[in-house]
């Protein structure tokens, strides 16, 4: 083995100056932290330093799961039940499942109140009482999930099961997390809900505020770019399809220039309503009668009634594009006219 004494090669001499380059680099970082400290003392800038908890994304996205498993037993992370574990099992989530809950809502109404400087909302109190009054609503939440899952089964001649529906509709998982948000939203939880049906859009493409509110057997098929905004309104057995829009015909600001937030600004779907895919319904007094159909690709802003088919007239459709063949056509025809 040879050992060389005082001379570099090249390689080694390569080597030095990169970590030479590292150091200058890495002792510019304190000056960029100094920056950011200082940034987080001025105005126009969003921060947290505190000490008390916020509500985590984290654990909204397990409460989901958890609440998940409980409302259909057996299908996702808890698959080795039978009927002599069910009450031991369901039990045990329940319970577990409830102190998460309240720990999270109070953290939720915990940041309300430092947020708008309230006064004392007795947050550990409240966390308990309205978790609570979830899980003694969870009944009723699998009734009305049940109704959903047999409207896909029913209204989709593609799906072979209702585990199928269960397992793999994208629409059923978000209609499931919004139900969920929405038993929330209905309990005055802050912040909470509408983190749920985020995690919801992210996960299948499907955005539902949890303030709207859905009647039983909705199903929307394929799911993909559906928006159903806060204030709208749908009743029982209704479908919609891929690319609906449940919108706000427009914004209204008050005298300060502020945003009005309150007031109904989201359509009504009544019973039996069915919209197809990319169509587009804005304003909070438009009204889709019942057993209505809406076409693919219709605009509406105004009111129909019950019984009404809402189609783009092909006729008129073909004779724009007549029309424009013909334009473009003469066009080209006058060309060489012009070139004289």
């Amino acid at each position: 083995m040879k050992i060389k004494y005082g001379l570099q090669t090249e390689k080694e001499r390569i080597c030095s100056d990169e970590r030479s380059i590292t150091g200058e680099c890495r002792a510019k970082i304190p000056e960029v932290v100094d920056q950011l400290v200082n940034s987080c003392f001025r105005d126009g800038c969003f921060e947290h330093i505190n000490t008390d908890p916020l509500p985590s994304k984290q654990r909204a996205i397990d409460l989901i799961d958890r609440c998940r498993d409980i409302l259909f037993p057996g299908y996702f992370r808890s698959q080795d039940i039978d009927h002599v574990s069910l009450k031991y099992k369901l039990g045990l989530d329940i319970s577990s499942f409830y102190d998460l809950l309240a720990l999270e809502i109070a953290y939720s109404i915990r940041h309300e109140c430092i947020r708008h400087n309230k006064s004392c909302q007795q947050c550990d109190e409240q966390g308990k009482q309205k978790a609570l009054s979830f899980v003694q609503s969870l009944a009723d939440l699998r009734k009305t999930l049940a109704s959903d899952v047999r409207a896909a089964y029913e209204g989709d001649p593609a799906v072979t099961s209702y585990d199928e529906v269960i397992f793999c509709y994208p629409g059923i998982s978000a209609i499931t997390i919004y139900r969920i948000a929405h038993l929330l939203y209905r309990l005055n939880v802050p912040i909470l809900p509408r983190m749920m049906t985020e995690h919801a859009h992210s996960a299948t493409g499907i955005d539902i505020h949890p303030g709207a509110q859905i009647g039983e057997s909705f199903f929307i098929d394929h799911g993909t770019g559906v928006v159903i905004g806060q204030t709208a309104v749908i009743g029982n057995r209704v479908k919609i399809y891929q690319g609906v829009t449940l919108g706000a015909l427009s914004f209204k600001r008050d005298a300060s220039g502020e945003l009005e937030r309150t007031g109904k600004r989201h359509p009504t779907l009544e019973d039996d309503v069915t919209v197809y895919a990319g169509s587009t319904i804005l304003g909070g007094d438009t009204v889709i009668g019942a057993r209505s159909v809406v076409g693919g690709n219709v605009w509406l802003t105004h009111s129909i009634p019950a019984d009404t088919k809402v189609i783009l007239n092909p006729c008129l459709l073909l004779y724009f594009l007549t029309m424009l063949w013909l334009m473009v056509s003469n066009f080209y025809c006058s060309l060489p006219l012009l070139a004289k």
